[in-house]
């Protein structure tokens, strides 16, 4: 490790600000700060010490991510395997999935980082870390089989108009990888819909269909898993997206290191379960709409952007109310949307990209009736 510090210090005045290559100052810096953690403190009299960073946080981020990942390579494998009739053993199921979600990675952050390095050097800003997660989380929402310049493309959306348009990392409204899905869906929707998209290499196959569970059920199809095969996850669908278990364990995570709100997570379960609920009472028996409730949480995309997209630091509710009410929301929401647009069944996506927009009013209606009751309370005592 001295080595790689002795090194670093060498070519530092080089890249300088007055150097060879001061221009490269920010992509410099970026390294740097990725080797080792900066010598620079915070400089002033009121701070808060405390040792989490932004870089320690994405990697929280990412460590949580990494059951559902790791879950979603055997899928892959295993999907496979069952669509083409192979006998595959456990490691060349699991080396299949690594296999067709490396290619979506490597785009995912080569054009979302490069975006990224050359606006900071045009700005003259630091490179921050917040990408990280973004660039991992994109390819597991995303069907194995999407045509990798449809997904630079939608990187390059996401990353532009999603972040840098806003100032950059922790200035965005919405969540960048909810935009790079949205994008994708509505620029080039048989990329992302039909049953042979979820299945790598399916397209190739005649007459094949590898339903997700979700339409199965609102369309009526037959073969739809039951509630435990969903919340294992061994069912079509994006490489991440499938496996309960693997989200909850990546919640448990996110949740003991105090990254992320348990609040929001526990609030968009409620709000999907009172939706649901309701449906069920009033539903015909034979409707999509009588469905269980609960099976609406390990279906699709639910308990995936629950999780790791409703809870977004930046982009969802700041206040410790209005993340019970966004949550909620973004779970009732997104039941509505399954069972009255059959044109888009998932629901998830557009629900938390309309609760990341009304995100900060329910912030700014949470602060005025706190004030409003610090005012009558004070009034109240003269």
């Amino acid at each position: 490790m001295n080595w790689i510090l002795k090194t670093i210090d060498k070519m530092k005045p080089t890249f300088s600000k007055g150097g060879k290559l001061g221009w490269l100052h920010s992509t410099f810096d970026a390294f740097e700060s990725f080797a080792a953690v900066p010598a620079t403190t915070t400089s002033g009299r009121v701070h808060i010490k405390d040792a989490v960073d932004i870089k320690r946080v994405m990697i929280v981020v990412v460590m949580a991510l990494m059951p559902a990942f790791c879950f979603g390579m055997w899928n892959t494998g295993d999907q496979h395997s069952l669509a083409f009739g192979l006998q595959w053993g456990f490691w060349m199921k699991v080396w299949y999935g690594f296999y067709r979600i490396l290619p979506l990675i490597m785009v995912s952050y080569i054009v979302g980082l490069g975006i990224e390095f050359a606006v900071a050097q045009i700005r003259g800003h630091e490179v921050n870390e917040g990408y990280l997660v973004t660039g991992f989380l994109i390819p597991l929402i995303m069907p194995i089989d999407i045509p990798l310049w449809v997904l630079a493309l939608a990187v390059a959306f996401a990353v532009i108009f999603g972040k840098e348009i806003f100032g950059g990392t922790g200035m965005n409204i919405w969540n960048p990888a909810l935009l790079a899905r949205a994008f994708v869906f509505f620029a080039y929707p048989s990329t992302i819909t039909g049953d042979a998209v979820w299945v790598g290499g399916a397209s190739k196959l005649d007459a094949f269909s590898g339903a997700t569970p979700l339409a199965q059920v609102a369309d009526k199809l037959p073969g739809a898993p039951d509630f435990m095969q969903m919340f294992i996850g061994n069912i079509p669908g994006s490489v991440g997206e499938t496996s309960t278990i693997a989200i909850i364990l990546g919640a448990i995570v996110l949740v003991w290191t105090g990254v992320a709100s348990w609040k929001i997570m526990v609030s968009c379960v409620a709000g999907a379960l009172a939706v649901g609920l309701l449906a069920n009472s009033l539903a015909a028996p034979d409707t999509f709409a009588a469905y269980p409730a609960v099976n609406h949480l390990v279906m699709g995309g639910f308990a995936f952007g629950a999780v790791y997209m409703a809870t977004d630091p930046v982009s969802s509710a700041q206040t410790e109310t209005g993340k019970w009410i966004y949550g909620f929301l973004i779970g009732a929401m997104c039941i509505i949307l399954r069972l009255f647009n059959p044109g888009y069944r998932e629901g998830m996506m557009l629900a938390i990209l309309l609760m990341n927009t009304m995100a900060p009013v329910i912030d700014w209606c949470v602060v005025r009736k706190n004030v409003r009751r610090r005012e009558k309370r004070a009034v109240s005592a003269k």
